[in-house]
C-alpha cells in the first residue's frame, strides 16, 4: 500500500477534483483560523458572501440605484444563478440556518455554484451539519504549520478531464463496497458514499481512465470518508456473504473480480487518514450532536434592536419598531411611475405608501446562567468536596471568558442556600466558593427545589439557565428537614420530576469515590447527563461538565 497522503497533498487533490466536477462534489469545508491564501488562489476566482448575505444577493432582486435612475424596474442577477462560479462563505461557523438552507437547496438542485466554506470556529463552533453534509471535502488546516506559501497546485488537464467525466463508469461492485464501508465507519448519510463515488470518477477522469480503479477509490476514501468517520474501524472487516451463484458465467465472475477493490485496502486507507486524537474528536462530536441545537450560547430570540440581522418584514411603524429604509425603498421603487401618473403634483421625489414599509428584525442570543448546586454534606465533604470546588473554580473561569453568568447553591444540614446570585464577578464567585463549608446531612430535595426556583427566576428575566448538580445522590434529609432516609429519597425524586418540567440543560456529577446507584438514578429521573468520575481531579471534572453542557 502507498504511504498516506499528507494534509498538503490532500489539499492539492481536493482542489483538482473539485475543478473537474464542481457541481457534483458541492465544494470544500475548510477549518482554519488563518486564511488559506494558497488554497484560495488555486481554486480560482470566487464571489465572497458572509453570514448576513441577503436573499436579494443570492436570488437576484430589484437594483434600487438603477431603478431610481432609470425610472423603471431594473433587476439584478443573483449569485446562485452562476452555476460555473464559486462562492466563498467567510465565517461559515456563524452562518444561520436561513442562509445554509438556501445554499443546500441550490446544491441539491444541481444548479448552484460550488461552495468554499471558510470555518474559523473554535471547539464546538462549526459549519451547519446540513450544508457540511453536501460538501465533498472536509479539510482541517489548523495543524498545518509553516509560513512559507505552498507552490501552486498542478491544474493541467482539468478541462480535458471534465470533458471525459461523463464517460467514466462506476462498477456495481464498487458502489456496494463504498456504501458498506461508509456503514462500517458509522456514517449514516447516504450523500457521503455518493460524493465518494463522484470523487473517484473525477480522479479516474484526471488519469484518463474510463472506469474507477483501486487507486481512484482509495483516494476518494481518504478524502471523503475518513474526515466523516464516527467509529474507529476495527482491524478486520466483517466477512461478506458469497454473492456469486454456481450457475454464474465464468466470464461474468472474472469481470466482477476485476472490478472488485479489496475492502481491507480501503479500510487501511481510511485508518491511515484519520487524524491524531481521533477518539477525543469523536467523543466531542457526539456530545455536540446530542446537545439541543448546541451553539455554546443562550437561546435565540427575535427582536428589533440588536443582534444578527434577519430579513425585514412588512409592518406598521410605532414607538417600538425600526424602519428598514433600503428595504422600504426597494419595495416602493417599482411603483413610482404609476404613482407619479396618479399624483403628478406631489412634491416628494419618492412616493411611499403604508404597504411599502419594511421593519428591521434582529436575532440575538440571551445571556446564559450556569447554576451550580453543590452537595456540601458530610458524605461529600469527606470524599470529593475539595475536587468539586476546584472543578467549579475552573468552570467559573471558563464561564467568565464566555461572558456567562454563574450562580452557586449549596445544600447541607437541613436546607439549601443561594451563596451567590447570578453574577459575572469571578473574584466574588471564588470568594464565596472558598468559604463553602462542609458537613451535615444531605437535603437533596431542598437543593433541587432551590435550583429549580432560581432557574425559573433566571428565565423570567430573559436569560437561559443551565444546572450542574454535584452530589453522590445519598439523600437522608427530607424536604421538611427531618432525618428520614426513605422519605428523603422520595422527596428528592418528586422535586427532580418537577425540575425536568422546566426543560433545562442538566448535568449530574457523581462526586462519590465510586459510581453510586443513587446518583445514576437521579440523573435518569432528571433526564440529565450522568458523569461518574471516580478518582478524577478538578481539571478532568471541569472538562466533562463543559462537554456535557454544550448548549
Amino acid at each position: 500500500m502507498t504511504d498516506p497522503l499528507s494534509i498538503r497533498e490532500q489539499v492539492r487533490w481536493a482542489t483538482r477534483l473539485l475543478a473537474v466536477d464542481p457541481n457534483g462534489l458541492g465544494g470544500i469545508w475548510i477549518r482554519a483560523r488563518m486564511r488559506p491564501t494558497g488554497l484560495l488562489r488555486d481554486l480560482g476566482p470566487m464571489r465572497r458572501i458572509t453570514p448576513n448575505t441577503s436573499d436579494e444577493v443570492l436570488y437576484g432582486g430589484l437594483d434600487l440605484t438603477s431603478t431610481l435612475a432609470a425610472g423603471r424596474p431594473v433587476r439584478s442577477e443573483g449569485l446562485l444563478k452562476h452555476q460555473s462560479s464559486r462562492l466563498c462563505l467567510s465565517m461559515a461557523e456563524r452562518a444561520g440556518r436561513r442562509l445554509t438552507a438556501r445554499l443546500s437547496m441550490a446544491l441539491d438542485q444541481g444548479r448552484g455554484p460550488a461552495i468554499i466554506a471558510l470555518d474559523e470556529g473554535i471547539d464546538d463552533e462549526r459549519l451547519d451539519p446540513g450544508l457540511a453534509d453536501r460538501l465533498a471535502f472536509h479539510l482541517d488546516l489548523n495543524d498545518l504549520h509553516g509560513t512559507k506559501e505552498d507552490p501552486p497546485a498542478d491544474m493541467t488537464g482539468i478541462e480535458d478531464a471534465a470533458m471525459r467525466l461523463a464517460d467514466v463508469h462506476a462498477p456495481d461492485e464498487i458502489l456496494r463496497q463504498t456504501v458498506m464501508l461508509a456503514g462500517h465507519l458509522g456514517i449514516d448519510s447516504l450523500r457521503t458514499p455518493v460524493l465518494a463515488i463522484r470523487a473517484a470518477r473525477a480522479a479516474a477522469a484526471l488519469a484518463g481512465r474510463k472506469s474507477i480503479s483501486e487507486e481512484d477509490m482509495t483516494l476518494a476514501a481518504t478524502l471523503v470518508l475518513a474526515p466523516r468517520a464516527l467509529v474507529l474501524p476495527g482491524d478486520e472487516m466483517p466477512e461478506q456473504a458469497e454473492t456469486s451463484k454456481p450457475e454464474d458465467n465464468p466470464a461474468e465472475q472474472s469481470r466482477k473480480q476485476e472490478n472488485d477493490v479489496p475492502e481491507d485496502l480501503l479500510l487501511e486507507a481510511v485508518k491511515a487518514a484519520l487524524p491524531p486524537g481521533f477518539l477525543d474528536q469523536m467523543v466531542a462530536r457526539n456530545r455536540v450532536r446530542a446537545a439541543k441545537g448546541a451553539r455554546g450560547a443562550g437561546a435565540q430570540k427575535v427582536g428589533n434592536r440588536r443582534g444578527r440581522p434577519l430579513p425585514p418584514r412588512p409592518g406598521r411603524l410605532d414607538a417600538s419598531s425600526r424602519i428598514d429604509l433600503i428595504a422600504t425603498l426597494r419595495q416602493a421603487a417599482p411603483w413610482q411611475t404609476l404613482r407619479r401618473q396618479q399624483t403628478p403634483d406631489h412634491p416628494a421625489r419618492v412616493l411611499i405608501r403604508p404597504d411599502d414599509i419594511r421593519l428591521k428584525r434582529f436575532e440575538e442570543k440571551s445571556d446564559r446562567v450556569l447554576i451550580f448546586a453543590v452537595d456540601a454534606s458530610g458524605s461529600t465533604a469527606l470524599a470529593r468536596l475539595a475536587e468539586a470546588k476546584g472543578a467549579i473554580e475552573l468552570l467559573l473561569a471558563e464561564a467568565y471568558a464566555r461572558r456567562d453568568h454563574v450562580a452557586l447553591i449549596a445544600f447541607r444540614g437541613a436546607g439549601a442556600e443561594i451563596l451567590l446570585p447570578p453574577t459575572r464577578s469571578l473574584v466574588q464567585a471564588k470568594r464565596r466558593l472558598g468559604s463553602l463549608p462542609g458537613g451535615g446531612g444531605t437535603p437533596l430535595a431542598a437543593g433541587l427545589e432551590a435550583a429549580g426556583r432560581l432557574a425559573e427566576l433566571v428565565r423570567s428575566r430573559g436569560a437561559t439557565p443551565s444546572v450542574v448538580l454535584l452530589t453522590d445522590g445519598k439523600a437522608n434529609i427530607t424536604h421538611d428537614g427531618n432525618a428520614d432516609r426513605p422519605l428523603a429519597a422520595q422527596d428528592a425524586e418528586r422535586f427532580a420530576k418537577l425540575l425536568t418540567q422546566l426543560d433545562l440543560p442538566l448535568a449530574v456529577i457523581d462526586t462519590g469515590n465510586r459510581p453510586q446507584p443513587q446518583a445514576a438514578q437521579l440523573a435518569r429521573t432528571l433526564r440529565a447527563q450522568y458523569l461518574p468520575l471516580p478518582r478524577a481531579d478538578a481539571y478532568t471534572m471541569s472538562r466533562a461538565v463543559s462537554e456535557a453542557l454544550q448548549s
